[in-house]
């Protein structure tokens, strides 16, 4: 079962970033995954299974996304 993912959420992933950091925004959702390092700004563009299986947990959700 697919995982609720919102644009604006903070995520703590797995593996940490070249820089440090491990907590990561969620840019964009859907197929792809487009998230941005919490600490260096750093953009990656990720495919959705690969995203999902390297989640730790989700830090912080968007209650209400752009209205829905």
């Amino acid at each position: 079962m697919p995982k609720e993912l919102h644009v604006g959420d903070i995520v703590k992933m797995k593996k940490k970033h070249p820089c440090g950091s491990d907590e990561w925004e969620i840019l964009r959702v859907g197929m792809d995954i487009r998230i941005k390092c919490l600490k260096c700004g750093r953009m990656v563009l990720m495919p959705r299974p690969k995203f999902e299986k390297s989640i730790k947990k989700i830090l912080k959700t968007v209650e209400n996304p752009q209205g829905q």
